[in-house]
Formats: structure tokens, C-alpha cells, sequence
């Protein structure tokens, strides 16, 4: 199991997790051959990856850090929260009471579901369209939020005021202009400014809705703002930046940086991980970094790579607090032949073994990952 480019996508190959949109419905089901009309079908819908059964790792099984299931249903509810305050739409008491507690389920699912998976890693990427990037992307920057407030010790009732502010961060958006949202081109001076509005848009469409407190509210206000200042809408900086936001500042630029969107390509996990690593104390709070990245896996599992022996292999594991070593599965000789005796090798017990660069399937030796394909089936 492992993920690959829709553009590398071949008639025959197995799909090794469901595709959904956004209602939760099934666009296409773990277990289907593709075939030409389904490949055309994911491009249609702007997906640009998909977890696949190729061959290649038939052993390998890739766990996301909450439940397939509780993954769909907070989307969906994402989806309804967002859609039903929209310019236009007016808030009702009982509308508001009914997606308040929707989203406090969701987040208290999946705060119980991290709890009792605390050790795991983010290794899974989820398949988002273009058209519903920013429902998935809300869900995407809760679990991620409450993986960092587990490592910074978070009692579950801060937990879930967290989660609830992450998985709320963006509801401004619904008040900005769906073409500037989704403008494929360099925003104007004017449209960015717009856009920035959205975190006063959050804030007020968050007491608007019935939320308790403050916290809730201050994350959808402050998650542009900085720790040197120079962020959005007021510029403070550090302590007077509330801690949640800081957060969710962290999660939200992780998983933009790598997810793919109409105006660009997603960037590859290791350089989110990379450019992460070396902003704490400038743009973000070092501290929250440092949580942040502890459950990240900056080559998740089913990456192929190159190391500097010229071996190319797969990334089979990573290993908590050494995201940067993971352990690999050697597959190619340097002269790009499948190794008959391949082997597995922990690089954090190889100082002297590393990885150069991640492989697209365009790198890997065709004729080899045939052979390989073939000897597997």
C-alpha cells in the first residue's frame, strides 16, 4: 500500500482506501481494479493522489491516526457547519444549537481517539478534491492541533477546546468571495486583503453560532498572527498571541504546505517537516514546533527514496521523536536492478546512511518495478 499520483495511476491497480467527497459518500471503494474510466474519473474531480495496492508493498498497511469513519463524518459536518453560514444565510437558534453539538461530537471523537493512540505517527494523507479542500483541510488541522496539545500535556477539557477552535479556524472563509477563494492566479493587493478578513469573519460568525468562551473565537482571530509580529489582522506577537492559536497556526501552515490546491502542487511531507523545524522562535513559537513535529513522519510510510549509498528503497516505519531516520526497505541496487535479497535498515543506527531525495514514480527503474511487480504476483 502506498501513495501515488493519479497522473502514475495504471488500469489494474488495486485501490487500497476508499475515496469520499465530502457528503461521506463512496466515490470509489478500497478493493476496486482501476480502469480507464475510473482514472479519468479522479482527474475529473481534481484528486491528484490515491492510496493504491501495486504490488510493490503488499505487506505494508498505512493507519491513520483516527478511525476511517470518524475522519468522514467530521468532513460532513464540517461541510454542513460551513455551508449553513454562508453571506446570505441567516443563523436560527435551533440551526445553531444542532451544528454546535455536532462539531463538539466530532471533536470529542476524535480527542478519545488520539488519546488512546497518542504513540502514533501521521503517516496518512487524506484525498481531498479542489472544490472541498478547505472542509478536509478544517478536520486535517484539529487532529493535527490535538496531537501537538497531547504532547504539551493537555488535560482532555483543554483538548477539546483546542480541537473545537482548530476544527472552526477557517468558517470566515465562508464569507469571502468564493472566486478569490479559489482564484487560481496571484491574488490582487485588494483580494488579499480581503481575504485576511476572514479571521475577524471566524471570530464573529463563532459567537454568532453560540460557542462558550473565548478561546473558540480567539483561534479563528489569530491563527494568521505571528511570533515575530508580522502576521495578521493586529501583528502582535508572541505571549500576546493565545496559545491555542499558536497551535493552529503550526497545523494550518503544515497541511496547506502539503496539500494540493488549484493555484499550486502540494510540497512533499519532509519539506513541511524541514521548513517547520527551522521556523521555530521566528514565525512560530519553538515550543509548539517541537510538539508539533514529535508525531509527524517527515517520510511517511510507502515513500520511496534514494540514499546516498544510491540504493533506492521504501520508507516501511518511522520512529517517534526521529522522523528524519526512519527505517527502509532496500529494494534496488544502485545500478536501479531489483535486489533479490532486499533488506531492511533503520537508519538511525547508520550514521553514516541517509536519504538524498524522495522518488516521484517517474524516478523509480521502470524495468525493475516491473520485474518486481511480476516476481510479486
Amino acid at each position: 500500500m502506498r501513495l501515488i499520483p493519479v497522473s502514475s495511476l495504471n488500469p489494474g491497480f488495486k485501490i487500497a482506501r476508499s475515496v469520499y467527497n465530502s457528503n461521506g459518500q463512496v466515490l470509489l471503494s478500497a478493493g476496486t481494479k482501476l480502469t480507464v474510466r475510473f482514472i479519468k474519473k479522479l482527474k475529473r474531480l481534481g484528486i491528484q493522489r490515491i492510496y493504491v495496492d501495486d504490488g510493490l508493498l503488499p505487506d505494508i498497511e498505512i493507519e491513520d491516526v483516527i478511525l476511517e469513519e470518524t475522519r468522514k463524518q467530521a468532513v460532513s459536518r464540517v461541510k454542513a457547519f460551513m455551508t449553513g453560514f454562508g453571506p446570505e444565510k441567516k443563523i436560527t437558534v435551533k440551526k445553531a444549537a444542532v451544528v454546535c453539538r455536532d462539531m463538539m461530537d466530532s471533536v470529542i471523537e476524535i480527542t478519545d481517539q488520539l488519546m488512546v493512540n497518542r504513540s502514533m505517527l501521521v503517516n496518512m494523507q487524506d484525498i481531498r478534491t479542489y472544490d472541498e479542500y478547505t472542509f478536509g483541510h478544517s478536520v486535517n488541522v484539529c487532529v493535527l492541533s490535538l496531537l501537538a496539545g497531547i504532547n504539551l500535556g493537555y488535560d482532555p477539557k483543554r483538548l477539546v477546546q483546542l480541537g473545537l477552535g482548530a476544527i472552526m479556524h477557517d468558517i470566515g472563509k465562508t464569507l469571502v468571495p468564493a472566486k478569490i477563494i479559489n482564484k487560481p492566479e496571484r491574488l490582487t493587493p485588494d483580494e488579499f486583503e480581503e481575504v485576511k478578513k476572514h479571521c475577524q469573519y471566524g471570530a464573529k460568525l463563532i459567537k454568532q453560532a453560540g460557542f462558550d468562551g473565548a478561546l473558540v473565537s480567539a483561534v479563528a482571530l489569530q491563527h494568521h498572527e505571528r511570533h515575530n509580529g508580522e502576521g495578521y489582522p493586529r501583528g502582535i506577537k508572541e505571549d500576546r498571541i493565545h496559545e491555542f492559536a499558536r497551535i493552529v497556526a503550526v497545523a494550518d501552515t503544515y497541511d496547506a504546505i502539503t496539500s494540493d490546491r488549484v493555484y499550486k502542487k502540494a510540497s512533499l511531507p519532509h519539506v513541511a517537516y524541514e521548513m517547520l523545524a527551522g521556523s521555530g522562535d521566528y514565525d512560530f513559537d519553538y515550543s509548539v514546533v517541537n510538539a508539533f513535529l514529535h508525531n509527524i513522519a517527515a517520510y511517511p510510510t510507502g515513500t520511496f527514496v534514494e540514499l546516498n549509498t544510491g540504493e533506492l528503497g521504501a520508507v516501511v516505519e518511522t520512529f517517534r521523536g526521529n522522523s528524519l531516520h526512519p527505517r527502509v526497505r532496500v529494494l534496488f541496487a544502485p545500478d536501479g536492478s531489483y535486489m533479490e535479497n532486499c533488506y531492511e535498515i533503520s537508519l538511525h543506527e547508520e550514521p553514516g546512511l541517509s536519504i538524498i531525495r524522495v522518488l516521484d514514480d517517474l524516478d523509480c527503474p521502470t524495468v525493475a518495478v516491473e520485474e518486481l511487480r511480476k516476481n510479486i504476483g
